[in-house]
């Protein structure tokens, strides 16, 4: 994909992908990922990955990236904004966080409102190199964060059910409230609230 591009000078490109948008609780994390031509490490859908492989094949993806951009979308403002905005603006601040200036994006199917060259691909983390990276690396980018809130809420186990919503993800939810990195807009979160006025 990212060579078809590249034979067109469309160069550099790079992949964008999100993690946590399921989640009830912590941020939504993505990541944009530039990949030098002819990239040999092995790679694949985060989701169908390990923990320890996909932390292998970060530090592998971390090694020979040209270029790696974080963007967090904290819980307050996907309350505020909604998920799809959180989505885009997550994609966004991926993309300014890069030190290269891309030619070209290339996406999981999400268009985002900016002026550059987009291909927009359902599954393109399955079929592109540095869509499936940048999934890798949003994905073990938002564990790394959730692990860090575990030590400050362990009540909630978020070191195993990384804020998504578990069934003793939600009884814990039920029993201790929402704390303040729960997605307040979420229904599982939204119900505990109600169920208590």
């Amino acid at each position: 994909m990212e060579l078809n591009l590249s034979s067109k000078g469309i160069y550099p490109v790079c992949g964008i992908d999100e993690a946590g948008r399921g989640a009830i609780a912590g941020p939504l994390v993505a990541a944009a990922v530039i990949l030098p031509p002819k990239c040999k490490i092995y790679l694949d859908d985060s989701k169908k990955l390990t923990p320890k492989q996909r932390e292998s094949i970060a530090r592998d993806i971390k090694e020979v990236a040209i270029d790696i951009g974080l963007g967090i979308v904290e819980p307050k403002e996907i309350d505020t904004n909604g998920l799809a905005w959180a989505n885009r603006e997550a994609f966004k601040r991926a993309l300014l966080d890069l030190d290269v200036e891309v030619k070209g994006i290339i996406t999981d199917a999400l268009v985002i409102d900016v002026d550059i060259f987009q291909l927009n691909i359902i599954d393109g983390d399955e079929i592109c190199a540095s869509v499936s990276a940048a999934s890798i690396i949003a994905k073990v980018s938002r564990d790394s964060i959730m692990e860090y809130y575990d030590k400050l809420f362990p009540q909630y186990d978020f070191s195993h059910n990384k804020g998504y919503p578990t069934p003793s993800h939600r009884e814990r939810l039920r029993i201790y409230r929402p704390s303040i990195i729960h997605r307040i807009s979420f229904s599982p979160v939204r119900e505990v609230l109600e169920y208590e006025e």
